[in-house]
């Protein structure tokens, strides 16, 4: 009776999760569709499948790469994105390390600071941000990393010190007796162990960061054209959008980021579930 009961929660999971795999990805399916379609056609029937009379070939995506100069869009993004990800799980993993062995008031309290970030919302700190930045001089490419490092650190470090509370001290303790300092155990002993929750830590920030539109808007404006940004002005005058070559440009824009979360997902779960750990 028991196994009947299970085997009918297992089907109906089943349908449950198709249901909802489909929803999430029939968006994707949409854009990719429509990416071949001409402008007329994908106003009037978005959800019909290309035809021979609305079949375009490539010309919308050709169209796209001239009008948004998307090769050197995606170079800003790809920088961008690589390198603030690299300063991310450098800088937080540290500081989550730090904070974790290192037992007393102030790092109970910068724990809670970090973990406090997470909940204020980005429209509050926007304007002002975006001035002090200006003020800085963080308005570029390499300064808006900065920024970045600051918006993903309390995620980060909320991740990283969960999972360093279940690493044994003594793994520590023996290569410092060995002669190691902290920063070649850290490197040396620590960061290995961390493998799993820095690639899901790098996963949910690249993600984030290379679709982000509102701060690099903010922040570098036109100047530096990101994916996100270049995309925006396929919008014409009066209203009027390309909506064929920004469909294509969407396409070329998800297809890195769908790539690079096939080849890691599966450390996301693994290094979520053993960084949730109550501090």
């Amino acid at each position: 009776m028991a196994y009947s009961r299970q085997k009918i929660f297992n089907v109906i999971m089943f349908f449950i999760m198709s249901i909802l795999s489909v929803v999430f990805l029939a968006p994707l399916f949409i854009v990719l569709m429509n990416s071949f379609k001409g402008n007329l056609f994908i106003a009037d029937a978005p959800f019909v499948f290309p035809s021979k009379e609305t079949f375009v070939s490539f010309n919308n995506y050709l169209n796209g790469l001239s009008k948004t100069g998307f090769i050197k869009s995606f170079g800003w993004s790809l920088f961008i994105t690589v390198f603030s990800v690299l300063v991310i799980i450098i800088g937080t993993s540290m500081t989550a390390w730090y904070i974790t062995r290192i037992k007393n008031k102030l790092t109970k309290f910068l724990y809670y600071l970090f973990a406090f970030s997470m909940i204020v919302p980005f429209q509050m700190v926007m304007f002002p941000m975006s001035k002090m930045a200006n003020i800085l001089n963080l308005d570029n490419p390499v300064g808006i990393i900065v920024i970045y490092l600051g918006f993903g650190a309390g995620l980060s470090v909320f991740t990283f010190s969960g999972f360093i509370k279940s690493i044994p001290a003594d793994i520590e303790e023996s290569a410092l007796l060995d002669g190691c300092k902290p920063l070649q155990t850290f490197f040396m002993v620590v960061f290995p162990i961390l493998k799993p929750t820095a690639i899901s830590v790098a996963i949910l920030n690249a993600m984030w960061i290379w679709n982000d539109y509102l701060l690099p808007y903010l922040v570098i404006g036109s100047k530096y054209r990101t994916i996100p940004i270049a995309i925006q002005y396929l919008k014409g005058g009066y209203g009027s959008i390309d909506m064929g070559a920004m469909m294509a440009m969407l396409v070329l824009a998800i297809v890195p980021i769908v790539i690079f979360y096939l080849v890691c997902q599966k450390y996301i779960i693994k290094g979520v579930i053993e960084g949730a750990v109550k501090f």
